[in-house]
Order: C-alpha cells, then structure tokens, then sequence
C-alpha cells in the first residue's frame, strides 16, 4: 500500500440551485479572466497606457479566449459530431469540451483586434499577454483537477493520485493510482509566468518586442507535449498514434515560439523597443529662476 497516495473526492459543484449546477471549473475560468484583466491593467498603468487599451484588451482576448477554446474542442476533437450537429457547439457547451489550442488562436487574434483599435503595438500587446497565458492556463488546469478530468495513465510514483469520482462503484484500495497531470501543468504553467514575469521587470531583454511572447508560447506548449506521454487520451481515434492530438497541435506552436524569440533577439537594433519600466510625469520648469 502507498501511504503517499492522495485519495482524491472533491466534489466539482460548488452548489445547486434548482438543477443549475456553478462549478469550480467555470470559477477558475472566471478566476483566470478577471486576474488576467487586473494584471493587463497594472502593466497598462506602470507604463502610462490609457485605461481604455486595458479595456479593449480585455473585451477582444476574453472573447476570442472563449470562442478559440470553444471551437478548438469541436474542431480538433469531435469534428464530425459538432458538424452534423453545428447547434451543439452553444447548447453543448456545459457539457464540457474547451481546447487550450483553439484558446491560443482565439487570443491571437484577440491581440491583433485589440492592437489595432487601440493604436499599440501588436508585440507591445502580445508581450504582456505572454506573461498573464501560463498563470490563467494553471488557474484552468486546477479547475480540470476540481473536475477529475485530463487524468494521467496509471503509475506506482508516491505522489499518485486516487481519482475516487471516476470509479464510483469500486472500494478505494481497488482504484488505480494515475499521474496527476493536470497538477504538472499548472506547476509548470507557474514557473512559466514567474520566469517571464522577472524577465519583464529585471532585465533588458523585455525591451525585445516578441521575445517574451515567444517564451510564454515555448513555456506553456512544451510541457504539454511532454505532458501528453502521461496522460490519457482524450478521444478514440487518437489510439495507435505516435504523437496524440493534444502533442501535434503543440508542435506549431514550439516552433513558432523558437521562431519569435529568434527573430526578436535579432533583429533589436534600438528602435520600436517596449519599455517595462514604469513613466514618471515631467516636472514643469520652474520660471522663478531669472536675472533681474
């Protein structure tokens, strides 16, 4: 017996009322947007940005988060369920099927929409962007691990992980232990942020316009091929496949990642550069000092 083994029964619903279920996932999805919006709206202050290029930010990447992660799931995963029944990708949605993937390209877009109507840079944007992706990406993989769901394949590692709700009929001591892989996402996701987070306050490298958006996308699709090794796949076709769907759709996003860090460590020559620290207003001169 492993004495380290967590038993884990946490019961998804945080309450009923009348048959509407509020969960915990949908709270670390609304955790993850709210923060992600405080946080675009410090680096929008420090760096003396309108507050109304925090406000449009937040309306076209929340959006184009949920639309992206919402069509990914369809698109990637069930394609020819969701285009026989295209009205299900609305009605269906509280039955679970959100795609980190579909979300990227949703806040891709988000970025370049929100760039342009506010007349910022798109790198500018996407730079503080790449920052906030890992810590909402964790706050969502610890919903995944509310719901009891992404789980890992079966393993003997003392950190092992009883998901109780997923064999509600069998005695504990029969429940396979499995590899908490929503918990290596979200710990990876962290160490991602806090990574980037130092290197936009700490070094000059945060004036590389891109390179920190190529960083997070490097930071955050890395660990999820990796990942993938452990973990279960989510629909049947991917069985008998050397990489699953989750890993090649990783693939392009690593490579463009490596791309963007590349080119913007290269191509800096001093101009157009995002400036981290915070601005300070300029003294008006003092007009008391003349020659009588």
């Amino acid at each position: 017996m492993n004495l380290l083994a967590v038993v884990w029964d946490f019961n998804p619903t945080l309450v009923n009322l009348f048959g509407f279920e509020i969960r915990w996932y949908s709270l670390t999805w609304v955790a993850a947007l709210l923060f992600g919006g405080w946080l675009f709206s410090y680096f929008c202050k420090r760096e003396g940005k309108p507050e109304s290029v925090s406000d449009t930010a937040f309306m076209y990447i929340a959006l184009g988060t949920i639309i992206g992660a919402r069509l990914g799931h369809c698109l990637f995963y069930e394609p020819m369920e969701y285009l026989r029944e295209p009205w299900r990708i609305i009605t269906g949605i509280r039955d679970g099927g959100l795609a980190s993937h579909g979300a990227a390209i949703g806040i891709v877009l988000g970025i370049w929409l929100s760039s342009r109507k506010s007349k910022v840079s798109v790198w500018w944007t996407a730079d503080r962007l790449g920052i906030i992706a890992p810590l909402s990406g964790a706050m969502i993989r610890f919903g995944n691990l509310f719901n009891s769901e992404i789980i890992g394949n079966e393993t003997t590692v003392p950190w092992g992980f009883k998901f109780m709700r997923l064999y509600p009929n069998w005695p504990e001591d029969m429940v396979p232990m499995r590899h908490p892989t929503q918990l290596y996402e979200a710990l990876c996701y962290i160490a991602c942020f806090a990574i980037l987070f130092a290197l936009y306050r700490y070094t000059k490298v945060a004036k590389r316009e891109g390179f920190i958006f190529g960083g997070a996308m490097v930071g955050i699709f890395l660990p999820r091929f990796l990942i993938e090794f452990v973990k279960i796949n989510q629909v049947a076709f991917e069985q008998g496949m050397t990489f699953n769907m989750g890993q090649w759709l990783s693939v392009p996003f690593i490579l463009a990642g490596v791309a963007i860090m590349l080119w913007a460590w290269y191509r800096y020559k001093g101009e157009h550069i995002a400036v981290a620290e915070p601005t300070t207003p300029k003294q008006p001169k003092n007009k008391r000092h003349y020659k009588k």
